[in-house]
């Protein structure tokens, strides 16, 4: 477990697809915190006070029809036309009365649902600051900040959950490791914004060529780790196609934008560490011998053929 604290936000077990609820409030505020649950309380809250404002609405209606229809009936059976037309004045402003009554009950509660929309309204911009602070922390958590690609610590933690799947059910698991060559050389000639655009333009390229449910992560300064579930060894080759001929413009200047690679396929009972070591050391064999990547990548087949 984990703890991150960003802006007074402690943040513990912070993962991929953790719902927002699980995260604790932003600040430490003298109010108490502002959970969905109260939120859909005070919405069926409201609800409940305009069914009951309309139904108080609908009998009123209903009341005032009957009193004046009462009162009026008598009129035409009785022929006494002043005694009945001092009772019907009488009851007008007995009705005009009750309207006036419930006149001041529907402004009350006209006021009353003002209020608990302000509070919602106030509840739901609560929980879009939360989301938007949940997002940062995230992005910090789980992002490298240059490349936007997830970091070391995410991609392995991706890396373990893959291995235990394809443990599991017996399907291939492939990593892949790149490393750009010449960095330094143009940070030192051009200036570390030019090696950051290389870095950059470079993460978004291998952020393409991946689908979707594979992970692709900056692992170091000038080293990616692509995680490949259900890839089999030999069809790394159709993600470093795509890889091929890239280049950025520096000071005006195309510059290719050159890597060595080395994958490896996951067996059962491999760590992590066994995994990333054999893929380790095709990269460096790669960079040190300037191999084509389908040389690098059939060596460890090749060598279990001839064994």
């Amino acid at each position: 477990m984990e703890k991150i604290c960003f802006h007074g936000l402690d943040i513990q077990k912070l993962s991929m697809g953790q719902p927002l609820e699980t995260l604790p409030n932003a600040r430490a505020t003298k109010e108490p915190p502002v959970t969905l649950d109260a939120v859909r309380e005070n919405l069926a809250h409201l609800d409940r006070r305009q069914w009951g404002m309309w139904s108080a609405t609908i009998a009123v209606i209903l009341l005032l029809t009957l009193g004046v229809a009462s009162f009026a009936f008598p009129g035409l059976l009785d022929k006494d036309q002043a005694t009945y037309s001092f009772y019907l004045n009488q009851s007008v402003r007995g009705l005009v009365g009750i309207v006036l009554v419930f006149a001041v009950y529907l402004v009350y509660q006209q006021l009353l649902l003002a209020k608990i929309r302000r509070q919602v309204a106030e509840q739901v911009s609560s929980l879009a600051k939360v989301e938007c602070l949940a997002n940062e922390v995230y992005k910090l958590a789980a992002l490298d900040q240059l490349t936007g690609l997830y970091n070391r610590r995410s991609g392995e933690q991706r890396l373990a959950q893959e291995m235990s799947r394809a443990e599991r059910h017996g399907r291939a698991l492939t990593v892949l490791l790149l490393d750009l060559d010449g960095l330094k050389q143009i940070n030192d000639k051009n200036g570390h914004a030019a090696g950051d655009l290389m870095l950059k333009t470079f993460a978004e390229r291998v952020q393409r060529a991946i689908r979707g449910s594979d992970l692709a992560a900056r692992i170091g300064g000038d080293e990616f780790m692509v995680v490949l579930p259900e890839c089999k060894i030999e069809e790394v080759h159709h993600v470093l196609s795509r890889l091929e001929e890239l280049s950025v413009e520096i000071n005006g200047e195309r510059m290719p934008c050159k890597f060595s690679r080395g994958w490896a396929d996951f067996r059962s009972g491999d760590s992590a560490h066994d995994l990333m070591t054999r893929a380790d050391e095709l990269l460096y064999a790669n960079k040190r011998a300037g191999k084509e990547p389908h040389e690098v990548g059939t060596a460890p087949r090749m060598q279990q053929a001839l064994s």
